[in-house]
């Protein structure tokens, strides 16, 4: 009886393992999809005005009428070294709060809204805002 104990309790434990490591596989690889899709929405997206390396220097931003911002450092001294995500995110979608982003840069949220397409069954509006997400994930994490 006290074997049959143990070994029930050795099994719990690698079941438990088991199923701890599947998931830390599932979620690592969710986040490195998210990057890799946060990258690509940039190099798409955003690229051509800042650049590559976001440093604001895109082969398109020497005929803009204003400067084309460093994207790399949106979490600098003026937001205490926090990364203003939800400010961001307000500037690429463009279509509420902050209307049009002073005219030179486009309203993204109504470009991904008017493009998303689903074979799961997703809105519009939830392919526009995942892919915005995607985009300022991505900003987060190259900040200097």
């Amino acid at each position: 009886m006290k074997s049959e104990i143990q070994w029930e309790g050795r099994y719990a434990m690698r079941k438990a393992v088991l199923t701890l490591a599947t998931s830390l596989a599932v979620f690592a690889g969710a986040a490195f999809a998210q990057d890799d899709s946060g990258r690509y929405e940039y190099m798409v997206a955003c690229a051509g005005c800042h650049g590559e390396s976001a440093l604001g220097d895109g082969p398109l931003a020497e005929l803009l009428k204003i400067d084309t911002p460093n994207l790399t450092t949106l979490a600098s001294e003026k937001s205490d070294g926090t990364f203003p995500f939800e400010y961001v995110l307000w500037m690429v979608d463009g279509r509420k709060i902050i209307r049009a982003h002073g005219s030179a840069m486009p309203i993204w949220g109504e470009r991904y809204q008017a493009s998303a397409t689903s074979q799961r069954g997703e809105t519009a509006e939830m392919v526009a805002r995942g892919r915005m997400l995607s985009l300022v994930y991505y900003l987060e994490s190259i900040q200097q």
